[in-house]
């Protein structure tokens, strides 16, 4: 069982930056993808980020040069710094984790309860 607890979400203005936090807890956390999946009023979930125990990272084409996912695996921490921020952002961000393999989908065993991003046009 891992538990996932989202923070650092809020209000910005377009091209603003904004950092969320992931907080895992659980057994063996580090033997686990975490991933950040997103919502948009009205639409799917959709893979924004994933990184594996040994720091590998994955990005949806959409983020690619703006957003970067890290990982501190002593505190069981995993970070999205997200840049250049567009209204098109605006999403509720959950962060998830699973075993592997690496999937650039929504297929997460475990959820946190989401951070909400607003970006202001």
């Amino acid at each position: 069982q891992v538990q996932l607890v989202e923070s650092g979400g809020g209000l910005v203005q377009t091209g603003g930056s904004l950092r969320l936090s992931c907080a895992a807890s659980g057994r063996t956390v580090n033997n686990y993808i975490i991933g950040w999946i997103r919502q948009a009023p009205g639409k799917e979930r959709e893979f924004v980020a994933a990184i594996s125990g040994a720091g590998n990272t994955y990005y949806a084409d959409f983020v690619k040069g703006r957003f970067t996912i890290s990982r501190d695996n002593a505190n069981n921490t995993v970070n999205l710094q997200m840049n250049s921020l567009r209204p098109e952002d605006t999403a509720l961000y959950y962060c998830a984790a699973r075993r592997l393999p690496v999937v650039l989908s929504t297929a997460y065993d475990y959820w946190g309860q989401g951070a909400q991003v607003t970006v202001s046009s």
